[in-house]
């Protein structure tokens, strides 16, 4: 996924835009697709009509994914507004697996500028959710919540609130396989620690964990010495430690701790390890036929001057 550019998919369906109340558009299958609202403020219709125009356009019963673009006035309101009308139609969304809240490129909205707010309640309305993604951490709430089937959760977000971390970590998700967090930068709230991530990286908080993504932080070199012991590391076929500023520190950290021979992909695009660092990482891993990412580098400042891959 990019913050650049809209989904063009999500939950494994291709993406399909909601025509306007006013358009008549031949529509795809309900449960073939994933369906963008999104309410431009300077848009002939709100995000209610839009929304209602959705429900009584379709099969709702068959619909399987959502994607939630932009809402009205978003400086102006936060994720509550798109939140509620989808609680409201809970007995109507009967087969609903995946909800994207917040899918808006930066010519709509900094990511850091999204005002999302509790996005708990959709668990507790579908308890049938397989998917939960957000983008935005401002106002972002997630208190405990257990979950019977959620198996992707991810946060997109220029600061992720370290209250959200912990709700995390003390929640009961035992079919979850995809955990993404973007920890971001303390300057758009992204406040949390090592510390907070402690009960994910131990053992048996979430036993079905297969990719675990602790991203786009400053202190990515103090996560990866964590990750360098972290006993749920073992159980995971994919780690992230992308878009972050990870240097050769935490990558000396990564070589030098347990075994990482298992990975079937180590993600650590975007970072400030050296060329020599590099050639360690993928000598010491890619033999064993683990897929190492670092292709994508950022560029440095004349200053010295590391940053984030999304922090605005």
């Amino acid at each position: 996924m990019s913050i650049l550019d809209h989904l063009n998919e999500f939950h494994g369906l291709p993406a399909f835009d909601v025509p306007l109340p006013d358009k008549e558009v031949s529509l795809p299958e309900p449960d073939t697709v994933a369906w963008r609202i999104s309410a431009p403020a300077d848009g002939k219709y709100d995000f209610d009509e839009r929304f209602h125009h959705f429900l009584t356009s379709v099969a709702p019963h068959r619909v399987r994914a959502l994607i939630i673009g932009q809402w009205d006035e978003i400086y102006e309101s936060d994720a509550d507004a798109v939140i509620e009308p989808l609680l409201m139609a809970k007995d109507r969304l009967t087969s609903l697996e995946a909800v994207f809240i917040g899918d808006m490129t930066a010519e709509e909205s900094e990511i850091s500028w999204i005002e999302q707010s509790d996005v708990t309640p959709l668990l507790h309305a579908y308890p049938g959710l397989r998917e939960l993604s957000v983008r935005g951490g401002s106002k972002l709430s997630f208190p405990a919540v257990t979950h019977a089937n959620l198996r992707t959760l991810r946060f997109e977000t220029g600061g992720l609130p370290g209250a959200v971390v912990r709700g995390v970590a003390a929640s009961d998700l035992p079919a979850l396989e995809h955990l993404e967090m973007w920890l971001g930068v303390e300057e758009y709230g992204g406040d949390a620690t090592v510390a907070d991530l402690a009960p994910i990286l131990s053992a048996g908080r979430f036993p079905a964990l297969r990719h675990l993504g602790v991203q786009n932080s400053e202190i990515q070199d103090e996560i990866a010495v964590a990750m360098a012991a972290a006993p749920v590391v073992a159980q995971l076929e994919s780690l992230a430690l992308s878009m972050g500023v990870l240097t050769d520190e935490g990558a000396a950290a990564l070589l030098d701790g347990q075994p990482l021979t298992h990975l079937q992909r180590l993600d650590l695009d975007h970072n400030w390890v050296s060329a020599p660092m590099e050639q360690r990482l993928r000598g010491a891993l890619e033999p064993s036929g683990v897929k190492v990412e670092m292709s994508v580098k950022p560029y440095e400042y004349a200053s010295g001057d590391r940053y984030t891959a999304a922090n605005e």
